[in-house]
């Protein structure tokens, strides 16, 4: 199976925020489809082992931001590169909270989503969680970012080898570098 195919599925990318006792958090996700129009209702995917999906789990509220053409890699690297378990994300972040308490940040945004968990199913790797949407609201008039061009204008490009030798290995899924 080639899954480079699957890269040619459209996806956007997004901030997904969520409250849990007392503490709050923020992970990057590119899978949501809105999958019913009355009421609206959409769907997400997180990975099981983020402490976001946890704690949505724990609370059944989430906020879902739409990221825009003018989001830094740096903001990506923030909220999709570390563990909440680890740090806290939104210490040195610009952010506000919906009515839920659900964070989002404040800047780099062009909608937002606020929504409450009516379903989920564990897909082994991932939850899958049906939502129905409390609020939505514009933030911005840019442009929204799909993964495409996230992959092609935002994420830094990899150096060119400076010989033919090959020093190391990259794993496609999780970035380590085994060098040789």
């Amino acid at each position: 199976m080639d899954n480079k195919a699957l890269f040619s599925l459209q996806y956007g990318v997004f901030i997904l925020g969520t409250q849990s006792k007392g503490k709050i958090n923020a992970c990057i996700t590119n899978t949501c489809m809105q999958v019913a129009n009355d009421p609206v209702r959409i769907a997400i995917s997180v990975i099981n082992t983020n402490l976001t999906c946890q704690m949505i789990k724990d609370s059944g509220v989430f906020t879902l931001s739409v990221l825009d053409k003018k989001t830094t890699f740096e903001t990506i690297k923030h909220f999709g590169y570390q563990s909440g378990k680890n740090v806290d994300k939104f210490a040195d972040f610009e952010y506000s909270t919906d009515a839920t308490g659900c964070p989002y940040p404040k800047s780099q945004i062009c909608a937002l989503f606020s929504a409450k968990v009516i379903a989920a199913q564990d897909l082994g790797t991932h939850t899958l969680f049906t939502a129905q949407v409390t609020d939505a609201q514009i933030t911005s008039r840019e442009e929204p970012i799909t993964y495409a061009y996230y992959q092609s204008y935002i994420k830094p490009k990899p150096a060119a080898p400076t010989s033919g030798k090959i020093v190391g290995w990259r794993c496609k899924i999780c970035g380590y570098i085994h060098n040789s």
